[in-house]
């Protein structure tokens, strides 16, 4: 495979009937980047759409890393940004498809893109939606049945076009009215990179990005705390604001009880994320004597029991010595208090933490 991209220098002869315009999703990622280029190759005329979720920020610096106005611009495409927030946490709360093997909504979150690129496909007046898919690179949202079940549930059947795999699969509209010739699209199939490499180099793309992780909702220590967070929403029936998700992705986070989590920033920059991201009815918790974590008690009010086993676990993740009292400032609704504590042992805090 990887010889044969090399091999292909050139285009066939016979060009396409018409000029036809694609709409790409575009993630910043390597796969997406080599789909637009083969496009444009073809003389496709591209714009994209990139989307963004609660739980994967492709600008964030901290999951795949792919930047992706920076793709954007060195493939001069026109660039539309989505951010799907609240309707994604409804999503999440009751996927119509299921979850993978963490908190992954994956059809119904391929669904909520192909949908997006669907509604800029018509208001621009393109002709079909390009992906970066690879069949069987992802086993529940990149299989053939995935597939026809996200492009059946969206409307877009026959109109969205894999140029990594599309000898593999169906052909398309856009194909079948020669618009874009087959012969020039690969057989890509599975996890390994090799091909993409080799299509990178010959499309001269200088240090291709990593593979991607895949977003939160597929790690397993994120895909607990978020389940945590779910079943014990006030309302069983209601989903999680966006700042309690912000919240889930810093600090150490123990359930105190039904009602009330303690988070506890692990460094100076999640005590100030931590701080910043308090809400009126939150209890913000600081060791006065010693260095030590910024923490939030959410869902208390005010019960002392709870506030006080909250002060001994920030103590235990401050310097202060083990077995002496000391003091935790508590800052409530603009009031401020003190109340002492004993730092908490390790053994109790394991039967609290998410």
């Amino acid at each position: 495979m990887a010889d044969d991209i090399m091999k292909q220098d050139h285009l066939e002869d016979n060009a396409p009937q018409k000029k036809a315009k694609a709409i790409a999703l575009l993630s910043g990622g390597l796969d997406s980047n080599l789909a637009v280029r083969l496009m444009l190759e073809q003389g496709v005329d591209v714009e994209a759409v990139a989307v963004k979720t609660p739980f994967c920020d492709f600008d964030c610096g901290k999951g795949c890393g792919h930047r992706v106005k920076e793709v954007a611009d060195d493939l001069n495409v026109p660039l539309k940004t989505v951010y799907f927030g609240q309707e994604y946490l409804r999503m999440l709360k009751r996927p119509k498809f299921g979850l993978g093997s963490g908190m992954n909504p994956c059809l119904d979150c391929r669904s909520l893109m192909y949908s997006a690129a669907k509604q800029h496909m018509e208001t621009v007046g393109a002709d079909f939606i390009v992906t970066g898919e690879v069949l069987f690179q992802r086993p529940m949202s990149q299989n053939r049945h995935a597939l026809e079940i996200i492009e059946k549930e969206t409307g877009t059947e026959g109109k969205v076009l894999r140029p990594l795999s599309a000898k593999c699969l169906p052909l398309t509209e856009v194909e079948k009215s020669g618009c874009v010739k087959r012969d020039n699209l690969f057989n890509i199939t599975g996890r390994s990179r090799k091909a993409q490499l080799a299509l990178a180099k010959r499309f001269g793309i200088a240090n291709p990005p990593n593979s991607a992780g895949g977003c939160l909702l597929t790690d397993p220590q994120f895909s607990i705390r978020i389940r945590d967070l779910m079943e014990h929403m006030p309302d069983p029936k209601g989903v999680p604001n966006l700042n309690d998700v912000e919240l889930l992705k810093v600090g150490r986070h123990f359930r105190l009880s039904s009602t009330t989590k303690l988070i506890v920033g692990r460094n100076e920059i999640e005590n100030e994320i931590i701080w910043s991201l308090r809400l009126e009815d939150d209890l913000g918790m600081q060791v006065k004597k010693y260095p030590g974590p910024s923490s939030i008690l959410r869902g208390c009010g005010y019960i002392h029991s709870l506030v006080h086993r909250a002060a001994q676990i920030a103590l235990r993740y401050s310097d202060c010595p083990r077995g002496k009292e000391s003091s935790v400032e508590i800052t409530f609704k603009g009031k401020v208090s003190d109340i002492v504590a004993v730092p908490s042992n390790g053994d109790e805090l394991e039967t609290l933490r998410i």
